[in-house]
C-alpha cells in the first residue's frame, strides 16, 4: 500500500521494549471513528487490531490492547480530550509485505500510526495460509480465516486453557475437526474423562463429533487395560500407600516379587532380558500370595518370626481391597488380555489400525472411578509412547495424545498420590516429539497443572480466564512483550481465544469455528428443567446405576 493510500490514525509518544504508545489524531478521536480500509470499515485503533508504525525504512507492525482518554484544559479553561492506545509490538513488515516476527529496529516518538487492512493482514499470514488449516475467523476481520502451522502445533506441544463454560470442548471439538479436514491421515488419542466427544444415546448406540468412519470409540472398562501392562511406579500408585510408614519396604519387596514373576514368563514366551517394567503377563494373585507368605513366615517351628513379619498388613489390606471392588475388574481381572501374546491387538484397537481403522480413537473415561482415572491415563499415555519409540516408521506415523482436563492427572504438587502417573507424562512432553508423540493438554486451572507439561508447550490457545491467579499465571508462559495481551482474557466471548506461540506468526484474537457436529458438554438448563421437567424419576434404576456404577 503506498504512503499516501494509508490512513494515518495516530502518532507515537512513547517507545518501551515491551510496548509503546500512540496519541490517536483528532479526525478520528470522535464518538464513532469509522475509517474505510480497500473494502472494509473499521474503527480506528479499536482493540484487538492491527496498526502499523512507519517512520524512513523503519515498519513495525503492532497489536491494539488498551484504549483511554486524557482530558486537557486551554488557558481559557475549555476541556478535550486526547485518546491513546497501548501497543505490543508483534514484528516488523518490509516495503515488499514481507513479516518478520520480533522487532529489531524500533522507531521514535512522533512516527506516524497507520490503520491496517486485509492486504497487510494477508502478508502476515500467507505463508501459514499454505497449510490450509483454517481454524477461526479474526476478531478485528470477520471476513479473514485463521491459519495455523501444524507442525509447530502439534509437532512440539500445545495447550488450550480456559475456565469453565469458556468453549474448551467446543475448541477442542473444532480443532480436532478441522485437523481431520486438513491433513486426512491424522493419528490422535484422546482422554475423555466426561463422554463428551463419543457417548451413547438412549438406543445404546454410539455417537460422536467426528465423522463416524474416522472415529474409533472405546470404553476404557470393555477395553481391559491389563494391570500387567502397567509399569512398576503405576503399580505402586495403585497399591501402596506411600504414607505408610512401610510403603519403602512394600516398594522393595514389590520390586523383587515383580523381576522374580517377569522373569519366569519370558522364559516361557522365549524372551531374553526382562526389565521390571517389560510389558509381559505376571499373575496378579501369586504376587499376592508372595507377598502374604513374607508377611506370615516363621521360623524354628513356629517360635521366630520371619525378617518381613508383619510388615506387609496394610499392603494386603489395600491389595484386597482393590481387588474386591467390582470397579477395578476392567484393570485387575480382565478377561481378553489374560497372556502377552494378547498385547498386539489391544495396540491395533487402541492406536486406531484395527477392522476399522481410524484417524483418532476416543478412550472413554467416564466410566472409569475417579481415583483410578490417573493410572489409566498414564498407561494409555504411556502406550503411545511406548508404541512409536519401537515404531521404525515413528517419523511417519506422529501420534498426538489429548489430555482432557489434563490438571486431574498431571497436577502442580510434587510427591502426591500420582507421582508416578505425572512423571510419565512428563516424560512425554520432556521426549515424546523426539519419537513422533506429543501432547495437547486442556485444562481450566493452568495454576494446578505441572509447570513440567506447560513448560514444554510451544503454542497456547487461551479462552476466557478471569482468575486473577490464572491470568498471572498464563502471563509468565509467554514472551514479556506479549504478556500484557492477557489482560483480555476476561474479555473474550465463549469460543473466542488468544492464540499465542509458535504456531502462528503472531499472537491473534480469533473466533472458533462452531464445531459441526458439537459435543455432548453443554450446560444444563436450568430454566427449561425446573419449567418442564419429569414429575417423577425411576429412583429405583438410579440406585442400581449407582451400585452398579454404571452411566447412562
Amino acid at each position: 500500500m503506498a504512503e499516501n493510500e494509508r490512513i494515518l490514525i495516530g502518532h507515537l509518544v512513547e517507545v518501551r521494549g515491551n510496548g509503546m504508545e500512540a496519541r490517536i489524531i483528532e479526525e478520528h478521536s470522535t464518538a464513532a471513528p469509522i475509517i474505510k480500509v480497500g473494502d472494509e470499515e473499521i474503527l480506528a485503533g479499536n482493540l484487538g487490531s492491527y496498526v502499523m508504525i512507519r517512520q524512513s525504512d523503519i515498519g513495525v507492525l503492532a497489536l491494539v490492547f488498551k484504549m483511554w482518554e486524557r482530558d486537557r484544559f486551554d488557558s481559557l479553561g475549555n476541556r478535550s480530550s486526547d485518546r491513546f492506545i497501548s501497543l505490543i509490538p508483534v514484528g516488523e513488515l518490509s516495503d515488499n509485505n514481507t513479516f518478520v516476527r520480533g522487532v529489531r529496529h524500533y522507531p521514535t516518538p512522533g512516527a506516524n500510526v497507520y490503520a491496517v487492512g486485509l492486504n497487510e493482514i494477508n502478508a502476515i499470514f500467507v505463508k501459514f495460509r499454505e497449510y490450509q488449516f483454517f481454524i477461526g475467523q479474526l476478531a478485528s476481520h470477520k471476513d479473514y480465516h485463521l491459519s495455523l502451522d501444524p507442525r509447530a502445533l502439534f509437532g512440539r506441544h500445545f495447550a488450550i486453557l480456559g475456565q469453565s463454560g469458556s468453549g474448551k470442548s467446543w475448541t477442542v471439538t473444532s480443532l480436532i475437526q478441522h485437523t481431520i479436514q486438513a491433513m486426512p491421515k491424522t493419528h490422535l488419542v484422546m482422554l475423555d474423562l466426561h463422554g463428551e466427544y463419543c457417548w451413547k444415546n438412549d438406543n445404546g448406540q454410539i455417537e460422536s463429533a467426528f465423522p463416524r468412519e474416522m472415529v474409533n470409540y472405546v470404553d476404557a472398562l470393555e477395553l481391559e487395560m491389563p494391570y500387567w501392562m502397567m509399569s512398576y511406579a503405576e503399580l505402586v500408585d495403585l497399591f501402596i500407600d506411600k504414607d505408610d510408614r512401610g510403603a519403602s519396604m512394600q516398594m522393595a519387596f514389590m520390586r523383587e516379587v515383580l523381576q522374580q514373576l517377569k522373569r519366569k514368563e519370558a522364559k516361557e514366551i522365549g524372551l531374553g532380558a526382562v526389565s521390571i517394567d517389560t510389558p509381559i503377563y505376571f499373575s496378579l494373585a501369586e504376587m499376592y500370595m508372595q507377598f502374604k507368605a513374607a508377611n506370615e513366615e516363621r521360623k524354628d517351628f513356629g517360635k521366630t518370626h520371619g525378617a518381613l513379619f508383619g510388615q506387609f498388613d496394610q499392603f494386603l489390606v489395600r491389595m484386597q481391597s482393590r481387588f474386591n471392588d467390582v470397579r477395578y475388574d476392567f484393570l485387575l481381572k480382565p478377561k481378553k488380555r489374560t497372556s502377552s501374546a494378547s498385547m498386539a491387538d489391544l495396540l491395533r484397537q487402541f492406536i486406531g489400525l484395527g477392522k476399522q481403522k481410524s484417524n483418532i480413537t476416543v478412550v472413554d473415561l467416564s466410566s472409569v472411578p475417579t481415583d483410578v482415572r490417573p493410572a489409566v491415563s498414564a498407561q494409555v499415555g504411556r502406550l503411545a509412547y511406548e508404541f512409536n519409540y519401537w515404531n521404525p516408521k515413528r517419523r511417519e506415523f506422529p501420534i498426538t495424545l489429548i489430555c482432557e482436563e489434563a490438571h486431574a492427572y498431571i497436577p502442580r504438587e510434587k510427591g502426591g498420590q500420582f507421582e508416578g502417573t505425572k512423571k510419565m507424562m512428563e516424560r512425554i512432553a520432556k521426549e515424546g516429539r523426539k519419537y513422533g508423540v506429543s501432547i495437547g493438554v486442556v485444562s481450566q486451572r493452568p495454576t494446578e497443572l505441572s509447570e513440567t507439561m506447560l513448560a514444554q508447550c510451544s503454542t497456547f490457545i487461551c479462552l476466557r480466564t478471569t482468575n486473577p491467579d490464572d491470568q498471572e499465571y498464563i502471563r509468565g508462559l509467554v514472551p514479556e512483550a506479549e504478556g500484557d495481551l492477557t489482560d483480555i482474557l476476561t474479555s473474550l466471548g465463549r469460543g473466542e481465544a488468544l492464540v499465542l506461540g509458535e504456531a502462528a506468526p503472531l499472537p491473534t484474537r480469533v473466533q472458533i469455528y462452531r464445531p459441526n457436529p458439537e459435543p455432548k458438554s453443554n450446560d444444563v438448563d436450568y430454566f427449561t428443567g425446573w419449567r418442564e421437567g419429569p414429575d417423577d424419576l425411576d429412583v429405583e434404576g438410579i440406585v442400581n446405576n449407582w451400585r452398579t456404577q454404571t452411566r447412562q
